[in-house]
């Protein structure tokens, strides 16, 4: 009798056990399988209207803003990957480096996701409703004062800990996924280290816009609210006309001299309200 009392509690513990490990080994096996390939649909992905906005093999799709042609150089396509190349970060000067780029359609209600991964020191980000070729105007005798660029609202992707962009701005909103120079991403987001995939989601709609991060949704603005053009009065961008307010326009992905790479980078469109 005694014995028997002393091995049922172990025969119990065992079977728990292995019922635990059997159960564990399912679900690991389970999600394997269910995961999508990098730059793939999913079927509900399709149902539910999801384009892929890079293929993950060419450069279909995108082109600078400069000219109709995708730039020859800093820009690199490897096993999936698009990687913008360190450039004149170590010693290639700017003017030589081969620019953003830019999608070939405009867009205004949309829901975008991308992954990217930074670098040590990484500075770069994704932009929209992107307007190329515009220009700060002078507000005393209301004419363009340079040649112009790419102009946009930019989801910030920075190393925060290593770029002194960090430092610059007001309240933060040079870090990693605040709306550059306008509004600052909470300190206590969730960042992936440096080397590892990040998922970002910038949802518009209407004059409505939300920056995620890793799943948590970071800020959210009315673009020509008054708090949006207050916002505005006090960043670079004050001399922009109407800035972040046009109807539609490009989505970019910058290349500023860090080494930034992106994947899955996907797209549908929303009804204006």
């Amino acid at each position: 009798m005694k014995s028997k009392i002393t091995f049922r509690p172990i025969i119990f513990a065992l079977a728990v056990l292995g019922l635990f490990t059997l159960l564990t080994t399912s679900c690991s096996t389970c999600c394997k399988k269910s995961s999508a390939a990098p730059n793939t649909l999913t079927a509900k992905e399709k149902a539910d209207g999801w384009k892929l906005l890079w293929d993950g093999q060419t450069t279909d799709g995108w082109r600078s803003p400069k000219s109709d042609e995708f730039p020859t150089k800093s820009w690199s396509i490897t096993n999936g990957v698009l990687t913008v190349d360190a450039g004149f970060a170590h010693g290639e000067a700017e003017s030589q480096a081969g620019g953003d780029i830019i999608t070939r359609e405009r867009y205004s209600n949309f829901e975008l996701t991308a992954d990217f991964k930074t670098t040590f020191g990484c500075n770069s980000g994704i932009k929209i409703f992107v307007q190329p070729n515009i220009s700060p105007v002078d507000k005393v005798t209301g004419k363009p004062t340079g040649t112009g660029s790419a102009i946009g609202m930019e989801y910030q992707i920075l190393d925060d800990a290593n770029h002194p962009d960090a430092k610059l701005g007001r309240n933060g909103d040079r870090k990693l996924g605040s709306l550059y120079d306008l509004i600052p991403a909470p300190e206590n987001k969730k960042v992936n280290p440096t080397g590892e995939w990040n998922h970002a989601r910038i949802l518009s709609q209407g004059k409505h816009v939300e920056f995620w991060l890793n799943g948590e949704k970071l800020i959210a603005f009315d673009r020509g609210s008054g708090e949006f053009r207050q916002a505005v009065a006090l960043s670079k961008f004050k001399n922009i006309p109407n800035f972040g307010e046009w109807p539609d326009g490009h989505i970019l992905l910058q290349e500023h001299g860090s080494e930034v790479s992106f994947q899955n980078v996907k797209i549908r469109i929303l009804p204006a309200n």
